[in-house]
């Protein structure tokens, strides 16, 4: 356990270094702007990924996670089931750990205006809205009765497409 703990804290600083040649690093400084979207969550997700911006909708988006509710349906009858989990489980899983920041109300951390100051200014805009929208929508979900695991996946949903909306603004390199 100490040497895959030792092992796990070299990767993840390693890991800021090596994307420093990247061409999709950009993307990745402008989606930690986000709360809970530390380098670890934007690494994955861009890697598992790739291109943020090659989706046409929300729906492709989310297929591409596994964020769609399985169905089973005959005639007048649907039946909506849970997650189909088709989609890429390191992004679907790293989403998850990062939805699971809008918990707690919005504050600003030490390093996060340290991160925004890197972002243009319409990255800081959807930054703005983003712990909002998050953070209501966690709330008004919970106070609905719904399980915490359902309000986090609605939550990741929700951050995915702020993501998505991130990765618009960044103009990419060749």
């Amino acid at each position: 356990m100490t040497e895959h703990t030792a092992r796990l804290e070299r990767l993840e600083q390693e890991l800021p270094d090596q994307g420093q040649t990247w061409r999709l690093r950009p993307v990745l400084e402008a989606l930690q702007a986000l709360r809970g979207v530390q380098c670890t969550v934007a690494v994955t997700t861009v890697a598992a990924l790739g291109d943020l911006t090659r989706f046409e909708n929300p729906r492709q988006r989310m297929r591409s996670l596994g964020f769609t509710p399985a169905e089973d349906s005959a005639g007048a009858r649907r039946r909506q089931g849970g997650l189909t989990t088709a989609g890429n489980p390191q992004a679907r899983r790293a989403l998850l750990a990062g939805a699971w920041a809008s918990r707690s109300p919005a504050n600003v951390s030490r390093h996060l205006p340290r991160r925004l100051a890197k972002v243009p200014q319409p990255i800081q805009n959807i930054h703005g809205k983003a712990p909002v929208r998050l953070g209501t929508r966690y709330r008004h979900l919970s106070a609905r009765g719904k399980n915490a695991h359902q309000v986090v996946v609605a939550i990741a949903r929700a951050l995915r497409a702020f993501l998505g909306a991130m990765a618009q603004e960044v103009p990419l390199t060749p």
